[in-house]
């Protein structure tokens, strides 16, 4: 499983020379080429499956950013697709695609990177590595690299729903405008939805491997990668889709106090569920799991296969 072959960190191994016992230093980090392999197959492995999930990704973001308050009834999937396909053409389901390849080489990098260290870590602090700590991992790795990355998100949201929008120009704007600051906006929500999406996704790959086996006839391979995988794109859609919501409303408004209808992401949620229903905050929930359940299972079999080129072990 993730992390089974690496050993815990050990500041120094006793060596007995004669009647003395010498500490004899053992170097705490890996190799650099290894530390470079493990971020570029995830880096590359979340990049290649977010190019194939992108226009998914756009329809989500469309979808999320409906008011109920505005005239006539909401607009489903379908309707958003077609809407787009005849106002603004094919090419918009690919809008915002270089800042989102650029944070998924960063973020995915970053994220599946840190997973198993982090691991390693607790596992050495704590002597365990049961579910709590595969969850506390993958939290801490997650909102690590969304606090680095943020930016980036907050430019690839704000270019889905402007067509014209160019990146470099998107973010002199945002700059100019509403300040540095202004490239972290949403970044509390944004946090906390990566913690329980790289949680939520790790630990829960991690332990369906396990599980399938022990107590099924599936061995290391495709089938198990894409079970697993299954598995961990169902239950990170359930828990991620609600503070996905909120990120999206929250990057996508602007800093000017006269305009600003949400005060933080806890603000957010009420107002959403005060004028909209409790089951707004799942808008564009199906089009999040046609989204993530793919991105899941395309990042991780992926992964294993490049890591497994790479001469990796297995996650």
């Amino acid at each position: 499983m993730i992390g089974d072959n690496i050993s815990p960190p050990v500041a120094s191994i006793p060596v007995v020379e004669g009647n003395a016992q010498v500490a004899k230093p053992k170097n705490l980090l890996p190799p650099l080429s290894t530390v470079a392999s493990h971020f570029g197959t995830s880096g590359l492995s979340v990049a290649l499956a977010t190019g194939v999930t992108h226009p998914l990704d756009v329809l989500k973001v469309r979808l999320q950013m409906q008011q109920v308050g505005r005239r006539g009834p909401l607009i489903g999937m379908t309707g958003i697709f077609l809407q787009l396909m005849k106002q603004e053409g094919p090419r918009s389901l690919y809008l915002g695609l270089t800042p989102a390849l650029t944070r998924s080489v960063l973020y995915g990098g970053l994220r599946l990177g840190l997973y198993e260290p982090t691991k390693v870590c607790f596992d050495w602090a704590f002597g365990s590595t049961n579910v709590l700590v595969k969850i506390a991992s993958g939290a801490f790795a997650g909102a690590v690299s969304t606090a680095l990355t943020n930016p980036v998100e907050v430019v690839k949201v704000r270019l889905q729903m402007n067509p014209k929008a160019v990146p470099i120009a998107e973010v002199r704007e945002i700059v100019s405008k509403e300040g540095v600051g202004a490239l972290w906006k949403g970044v509390g929500p944004a946090m906390v939805r990566a913690a329980a999406l790289t949680a939520s996704q790790l630990a829960t790959y991690d332990e369906a491997k396990r599980i399938l086996v022990q107590r099924t006839s599936l061995e290391e391979g495709f089938h198990l990668h894409l079970c697993s995988s299954m598995v961990a794109g169902v239950v990170s859609t359930l828990i991620t889709a609600p503070i996905d919501m909120i990120k999206t409303r929250l990057m996508l408004q602007q800093a000017s106090e006269s305009v600003r209808i949400y005060r933080n992401g806890f603000h957010c949620g009420y107002k959403v569920i005060r004028k909209e229903g409790p089951l707004a905050l799942y808008k564009g929930g199906f089009t999040i799991f046609a989204r993530l359940g793919p991105q899941t299972m395309i990042t991780f079999i992926l992964c294993e296969k490049l890591r497994s080129l790479a001469g990796l072990h297995k996650m």
